[in-house]
């Protein structure tokens, strides 16, 4: 078995030697306890960021929508952000097409938190202005 304690010292020399006894199809040498752990972290930090991604596209298709104010001078700089944040969404839903379903569930709560975050800085509504078809629909700009 793989030292367990190698997880703790040296997290690379961990890796690589995990990945080395997988290759060679050797479970004698995993450390199973640590490797389950990291295999859930892999799925928490691709949720994590579609999550991040997501708040962020809204937050700034918000930004076009809405505030007037800033818009003459920052439109587009806030359609380049739309652009980025969107390609990141799409390119999270292209390698675990599973999680689409996971962005349905949290859509609207992450809606709802994006418009509690930019509400400080100019009126929206709380309605959702637009779903998630719209969202991920790279011609689309609010």
């Amino acid at each position: 078995m793989l030292d367990k304690e190698l997880y703790e010292r040296d997290y690379n020399l961990w890796q690589e030697r995990s990945l080395k006894a997988l290759k060679s199809r050797n479970s004698e040498l995993l450390d199973w306890d640590n490797l389950i752990t990291e295999i859930a972290e892999v799925g928490k930090s691709q949720k994590r960021a579609l999550k991040n991604y997501t708040q962020r596209l809204i937050e700034h298709l918000l930004k076009i929508k809405y505030w007037q104010i800033e818009r003459e001078r920052n439109l587009a700089h806030w359609r380049i952000e739309v652009r980025n944040f969107r390609g990141q969404v799409l390119d999270i839903l292209k390698d675990s097409p599973s999680l689409k379903s996971y962005l349905e569930q949290n859509y609207e709560d992450w809606y709802a938190k994006s418009v509690a975050k930019v509400e400080k800085e100019f009126d929206v509504s709380k309605e959702i202005q637009f779903d998630i078809t719209e969202l991920l629909n790279v011609e689309f700009f609010g």
